[in-house]
């Protein structure tokens, strides 16, 4: 297992649809038991395979953040199927240190995928895991967090990336999070 470096935004991986998973094979187990590893350094509770640059529809989700290895969740060309209610709440993402956002998604979920021994799974979640698995699977599709901004709160975010991009300090504790 290793740690592969986390793509920040505005990297274009990002914003790049994912391609289907054709065959569940040793580099693909390799690609999640090192996403996993990744995800619980960092620490975060998801983490999409573009966010290290992979462009392959799997994500990991675990709420516990490694604390209980039976609420690892591996998925493999998921979608969501259904969505209900809905609530605002705060988000982070990987991708963009240091930056919290008040995102209003739907409160409950339903995801179909494969899990990483091949067979269909589905997840219904509610609260923190549906926001979880929506958020992972909008990476999935080239999406980030941003986009469910207004258009002023979104361009405001770009412009404080932007300014600390150019002051060297975006990413500065993502690397340090990942130092030896």
């Amino acid at each position: 297992m290793a740690l592969r470096p986390i793509v920040l935004y505005p990297d274009p991986v990002l914003l790049t649809p994912t391609a289907p998973v054709e065959r569940i094979d040793d580099e693909i187990r390799a690609l999640v038991r090192d996403m996993v590893e990744t995800m619980h350094a960092a620490p975060g509770i998801g983490l999409a395979a573009n966010q290290v640059g992979v462009g392959k529809r799997v994500c990991v989700v675990d709420l516990s953040v490694g604390e209980a290895p039976g609420d690892l969740l591996v998925l493999i060309n998921p979608r969501v199927v259904a969505t209900s209610g809905a609530e605002i709440g705060e988000e982070g993402c990987l991708s963009f240190p240091d930056i919290h956002l008040d995102i209003e998604r739907p409160f409950a979920a339903t995801v179909e995928a494969t899990s990483l021994d091949g067979t269909p799974v589905k997840v219904e979640g509610e609260g923190l895991l549906a926001r979880a698995l929506q958020h992972e699977i909008e990476h999935l599709d080239g999406r980030v967090f941003l986009q469910n901004l207004s258009p002023l709160k979104r361009e405001l975010i770009k412009r404080q990336i932007k300014k600390r991009i150019k002051a060297g300090d975006w990413g500065a504790s993502v690397e340090r999070s990942h130092a030896p």
